[in-house]
């Protein structure tokens, strides 16, 4: 993999800030990875070799070439690595309220069959759920790779209140002009689909395995052909609505990450006092539970 073809460009997330949205945007004039969005090389498929990595990018390259990787961001051997293969690569963050990330984070989960947890014991369970929120913590790790005219730090607000500005802004720094969006392209961004439990947890998480196996044997043409074809109903959906999340956990855990957001705030010199306060984030608070207190662990983010 000679330096023409390793990428220039890595938006590394986190998780659940619009970035499989934004691969879509980008594919038609930059040169990502296919069928498969997501090539996890530098977090789980470090030891498979450049070739292995090369191999998920189109041979002929149109525009500069690159990937959206969420689990990079709170990845330290994912920032070691790229650092160490890639390291003029320009980085892009997308920010979103981390407890509105947080939970947009666990339901997917939910829905995928990874975990049938509550969210109190997802929390103490899953790290990546607090972990991939340290924002300012890990942000800073960064900055000690790259320096900070490789770094774009976005913020999803942005995103859903101007589409077109915030891709205008990334194309730009990634050396990309003239992407329009498409009216389509901005109503998806507002999506309204609803996930939901699978109807079989048995099936969605033996669905979930076989993929990821078929990911790192190069089948990934296999699984975009189940992804985008009538089979996925078998695996997805089907089961009960998604749980409601308790305002004593939200509270919490908004308070667990208020020093990231004071951190952020103060390198970007913006407000996002509305990120400090937990909102209500059901339409519903029927059914809600009682917890008992000490329900957020402390997370060591830098182990990952």
């Amino acid at each position: 993999m000679t330096s023409t073809h390793k990428p220039s460009f890595i938006v590394v997330g986190p998780p659940r800030t619009g970035t499989s949205w934004l691969h879509k945007v980008l594919e038609p004039y930059a040169t990502l990875p296919s069928p498969s969005k997501e090539t996890r090389f530098f977090d789980l498929n470090f030891e498979r070799g450049l070739d292995w990595y090369r191999w998920h990018f189109p041979r002929i390259q149109h525009g500069p070439l690159g990937e959206v990787a969420p689990t990079y961001f709170a990845s330290r051997e994912a920032r070691l690595r790229i650092a160490e293969t890639i390291p003029d690569a320009k980085i892009i963050f997308v920010f979103r309220n981390p407890v509105e990330r947080a939970v947009s984070l666990y339901r997917l989960k939910l829905a995928y069959g990874m975990y049938r947890w509550s969210f109190q014991d997802a929390l103490r369970e899953d790290p990546e759920l607090i972990s991939s929120g340290m924002y300012w913590t890990h942000l800073r790790e960064w900055r000690e790779s790259f320096s900070d005219d490789q770094l774009l730090v976005t913020i999803y607000d942005d995103l859903a209140a101007d589409p077109q500005a915030f891709v205008s802004s990334l194309t730009e720094f990634i050396g990309l002009e003239n992407v329009s969006l498409s009216q389509a392209q901005m109503k998806r961004v507002f999506s309204t689909e609803r996930m939901t439990r699978p109807r079989s947890y048995i099936a969605t998480r033996t669905a979930t395995a076989f993929a990821d196996w078929c990911k790192t044997r190069r089948l990934d043409h296999l699984v975009a052909s189940v992804r985008d074809s009538a089979l996925i109903k078998l695996f997805l959906g089907g089961g009960e609505s998604l749980p409601q999340m308790p305002t004593e956990i939200t509270d919490e855990l908004a308070e667990v990450f208020r020093p990231e957001v004071e951190g952020l705030e103060s390198y970007l010199g913006r407000n996002l006092e509305h990120w400090r306060v937990a909102r209500d984030l059901d339409e519903s608070r029927a059914s809600r539970q009682a917890f008992s207190s000490s329900r957020i662990p402390r997370v060591e983010c830098s182990a990952r």
